[in-house]
């Protein structure tokens, strides 16, 4: 299984289509990039934060702290990470909006508040006759 541009996730020698979230929601495997970054890559391929800076052109202290779990994954890093192990660009930004958004769920008084917004009826959202 494959997205479109072919990206495939390991996970546990378990290869699961990065297509999306439903895979990975259905699974229930929902991961912050950084412990997938120091698990699935870092760890098999004996890489150190400062060497993934240095190849990527960030600070070491921004690898140490995603790895630690202690900050987002940024759209820069992700599209540099995307680079460096030869994926697509989406691979890791998607996979820190799945987390963010698994954690969101997880936040029962967040979750309170996005139940509390009530979704524009569909005969109110208007359409564009000229398209």
């Amino acid at each position: 299984m494959t997205d479109k541009s072919g990206t495939m996730l390991y996970l546990n020698g378990v290869s699961v289509s990065f297509d999306g979230f439903k895979a990975l929601n259905h699974l229930s495997i929902i991961v912050h990039p950084g412990e997938m970054l120091r698990e699935e890559f870092m760890v098999p391929l004996k890489l150190t934060p400062g060497k993934i800076a240095r190849a990527i052109g960030v600070p070491r202290t921004r690898i140490e702290r995603l790895v630690r779990e202690e900050t987002a994954l940024t759209v820069d890093t992700a599209l540099r990470l995307a680079r460096y192990f030869r994926m697509s660009d989406g691979y890791w930004v998607n996979m820190q909006g799945l987390y963010d958004i698994n954690m969101l769920h997880n936040d029962t008084a967040r979750q309170a508040e996005f139940d509390a917004i009530t979704p524009l009826a569909g005969t109110d959202i208007p359409v564009n006759e000229a398209a």
